[in-house]
């Protein structure tokens, strides 16, 4: 299987995932027109696309999602809740399909299960990914907390995609209201550094291959302070993968899941506000 990041950070998330020919694409928080771009930069096939998995309807994950679907003509998969949220934005020929939760759900090659998460959205998911060859990809960003059903689900993963979208000292310092710090901060917002540390050495194991670091807030982390945290919470586990954090403004080279290669770390470029 092969994973590419093709922009994560506070203005935008999506993640393409490729194998035995066939596509999918987790999220879509760019426009139509920036997703057909990162695509092609990261040398991805747009033709074997089989779907559009979302966690969630926030703008940056879900922004280019109805276009997208019209336009290149395949089904958008989500949780009912998330589906309810976006109707009105889908024409009437989308096809969409209701994602169950805690079960498989196939599209073209992959299994996709759903499992429910704490955000502040209508019915947030984190989504576990299993190609053909029985390789395991979980996206897990805008989680909210670290519950104990998360980390059951991050266990056993091939690759994960992690949000550290936070340092706790940077977003006490952030300059933003109470109420937003509070909201990033709590049960329905989002990881901090802290947080996915603990979370990583939880579930790290030896077949654990590659480790994306994503969702990194543009006001309120940094590349170096996620990687510093991660990489000292896995030390003393037997993880030997890649760890890698992801940009917002372009692209990563596309990684290969449940391959040994030497460990590579990649900054986050790009800035700007947007919502963490």
């Amino acid at each position: 299987m092969r994973l590419t990041v093709l922009g994560s950070g506070s203005r935008g998330n999506a993640v393409l995932l490729e194998s035995g020919g066939d596509a999918l694409l987790v999220d879509a928080g760019f426009s139509a027109r920036d997703l057909e771009r990162r695509m092609d930069a990261a040398g991805g096939r747009r033709a074997a696309l089989r779907g559009i998995v979302l966690t969630h309807e926030h703008g940056d994950h879900a922004r280019g999602a109805a276009v997208a679907a019209a336009a290149w003509g395949v089904p958008l998969l989500a949780s009912r809740g998330t589906l309810d949220a976006l109707a009105l934005r889908l024409k009437p020929d989308t096809e969409t399909r209701a994602l169950p939760l805690g079960r498989i759900a196939r599209c073209a090659g992959f299994a996709v299960r759903a499992i429910p998460t704490a955000h502040d959205a209508r019915e947030p998911l984190m989504l576990v990914v299993e190609d053909g060859e029985g390789r395991r990809v979980g996206i897990a960003y805008d989680v909210g907390s670290p519950t104990t059903a998360l980390a059951h689900a991050c266990r056993d993963l091939d690759a994960l995609v992690l949000e550290t979208n936070h340092d706790e000292v940077l977003l006490r310092s952030s300059g933003y209201p109470a109420s937003v710090r509070a909201r990033i901060a709590g049960r329905g917002g989002h990881l901090s550094n802290r947080q996915a540390a603990l979370l990583a050495a939880e579930v790290a194991h030896a077949g654990l291959s590659l480790l994306v670091l994503a969702h990194l807030s543009d006001r309120c982390n940094t590349p170096e302070l996620a990687l510093e945290a991660l990489t000292a919470a896995l030390a003393g586990t037997a993880f030997r993968g890649r760890l890698v954090v992801s940009r917002q403004d372009d692209p990563l080279p596309p990684l290969e899941v449940g391959t040994e290669n030497e460990q590579l770390a990649l900054p986050l470029r790009g800035g700007g506000a947007g919502r963490d």
